[in-house]
C-alpha cells in the first residue's frame, strides 16, 4: 500500500517548468488522499490560472504517482484558495 510520504517524495520530482522548482515545495499541492483500492487523488493548483504549463504539470503528477504503483490517479486542479507563494519562496525568487 502506498503511503502519503512516498507520494510526497515522488511529487518533489515534478518540476514547474517555468521556475524549475518542485511543485510540492512550492506549495502547489493542497491535498493527497489514498483510497483502500490503491487509487490516489491529488488536489493541486498552479501559480496562475493562465499557466501555459498546466497540462504538462498535471500529466507529470499523474505519471509520477502511477510509477509508484497506484491503481489510478485523479489529478484535480483548483484555484480555491488562490496560490500564494510562501515568504521563503518569494525571497528565494527575489519577489
Amino acid at each position: 500500500m502506498l503511503t502519503k510520504e512516498q507520494i510526497i517524495e515522488q511529487l518533489k520530482t515534478v518540476k514547474d517548468p517555468e521556475l524549475n522548482l518542485d511543485i510540492y515545495s512550492m506549495g502547489l499541492v493542497y491535498d493527497i488522499s489514498i483510497a483502500d483500492d490503491g487509487s490516489v487523488h491529488v488536489l493541486h493548483t498552479l501559480t496562475s490560472p493562465a499557466c501555459p504549463m498546466g497540462p504538462t504539470i498535471q500529466g507529470d503528477i499523474r505519471s509520477s504517482v502511477l510509477s509508484l504503483g497506484a491503481s489510478s490517479v485523479e489529478v484535480e486542479l483548483t484555484f480555491d484558495p488562490p496560490y500564494q507563494p510562501s515568504e521563503e519562496l518569494r525571497m528565494a525568487l527575489g519577489i
